[in-house]
């Protein structure tokens, strides 16, 4: 006997139905709302982030052919390209940012023990940007280049669980170090950045915060040294310092000391110079935890290649933020059943199981769980070795 519920219908388990509507009531989202609740919206692009729909129409077509079906999987409204796009265009993008950040802390708190490859006990955080182009002449807003626009996502990532804390949305001229002024500061958490973001007045805001950096500093940085401490240079550590900033301007941004960190790459053959206001970590620690930065990197990679997140269903900020924070609302969901149902495929197999069976009428545990063992090393008798001489 089938299951009666859909795969679709049981994602909505992990969904906090009471939250949503406390952040659609903030914005007062369903104001003067007949049809197409704001729920419905959300529902419609997290079907289109879930299964890759490529355009409104695209999201129309698929949902009406399941129409018997879209009642029990939370839609109550009609479903129509139209009303969708308006919905994009007008409805405030802060309910589902607020929303992700709901499903954010629930996954936070499962991931909080989630070793990530540096012995820290704190908190650590991996600051960066990356860029996403657009047309110009259908995104006059997202101006870039002479004749190129482009947004750029600022992002906050956990490495506890890889899970994006913060994202900030942005114009392709605005630059990296914009995410410092809207971080709310940690006390005793590590916030480790690429050298784009060497910004001495700012990274003060960060030591006055009673929290820790590592970013990686430029080439022509003037320091003068005050002391310096052994290191094993089997490492690969070639000097561990305490600094000044050399130049008089750049020390009445940043007046404190600094720790001056210097690593040889041996895989590269390149040396790598780290600066970070931490004095009680081994600088062995400092270069492994710089290394684990590596994961936002990762992050950008797989949100561009598994969920809808170059080519947008609306071409306003407002529908480009709601789009974005869709994406990350479902990247979080998937974390947060991957943990609570203690799956052990990677998120990309979780998504990709999910876009072929999100109507289906299976369990979902049993669906992502089901034949696991034989995805490992295991040789099917009829399937040939391409590599075989």
């Amino acid at each position: 006997m089938p299951h009666e519920r859909t795969v679709f219908s049981q994602l909505l388990d992990f969904f906090p139905r009471h939250e949503f509507n406390q952040c659609v009531h903030r914005y007062q989202g369903n104001y003067r709302i007949r049809d197409f609740s704001c729920l419905d919206q959300f529902l419609c692009l997290a079907f289109a982030q879930l299964t890759g729909r490529e355009s409104l129409r695209d999201i129309e077509t698929c949902l009406r052919a399941m129409q018997p079906k879209l009642y029990h999987c939370g839609f109550r409204g009609r479903i129509a390209r139209s009303t969708l796009a308006d919905a994009n265009e007008t409805r405030d993008w802060h309910i589902y940012a607020d929303f992700a950040q709901v499903l954010i802390r629930r996954a936070r708190r499962l991931y909080a023990s989630e070793n990530f490859g540096a012995d820290l006990a704190q908190t650590a955080y991996a600051l960066d940007t990356t860029t996403i182009e657009l047309c110009l002449t259908l995104f006059p807003w997202a101006r870039y280049q002479h004749q190129q626009g482009a947004i750029r996502l600022h992002t906050q990532l956990d490495l506890h669980g890889n899970l994006p804390c913060l994202v900030h949305v942005t114009d392709g001229k605005a630059y990296d170090t914009v995410i410092l002024d809207q971080l709310l500061l940690e006390p005793g958490s590590f916030y480790i950045m690429d050298r784009a973001f060497v910004d001495f007045a700012r990274l003060a805001k960060v030591t006055e915060s009673l929290a820790y950096f590592i970013v990686r500093a430029r080439k022509n940085l003037v320091y003068c040294r005050r002391t310096h401490r052994s290191v094993d240079r089997s490492t690969g550590l070639r000097s561990d310092q305490t600094v000044m900033l050399g130049i008089s301007h750049s020390r009445q941004l940043y007046p404190h000391p600094l720790r001056y960190v210097s690593y040889h790459d041996r895989e590269r053959d390149r040396r790598l110079v780290f600066l970070s206001n931490n004095f009680q970590l081994p600088a062995l620690v400092i270069t492994q935890l710089y290394k684990c930065r590596w994961q936002i990197e990762l992050f950008f990679k797989w949100i561009k290649q598994h969920l809808r997140i170059k080519a947008f269903y609306g071409t306003s900020s407002n529908a480009v933020k709601t789009q974005v924070w869709t994406a990350i609302s479902i990247y979080v969901l998937v974390a947060l059943i991957r943990k609570e149902l203690g799956i052990e495929r990677n998120l990309s197999e979780i998504l990709q199981i999910l876009s072929t069976a999100i109507f289906e009428q299976v369990p979902l545990h049993q669906l992502l769980t089901e034949n696991v063992a034989q995805d490992g090393n295991g040789d099917s008798p009829n399937q040939l070795n391409l590599f075989d001489l």
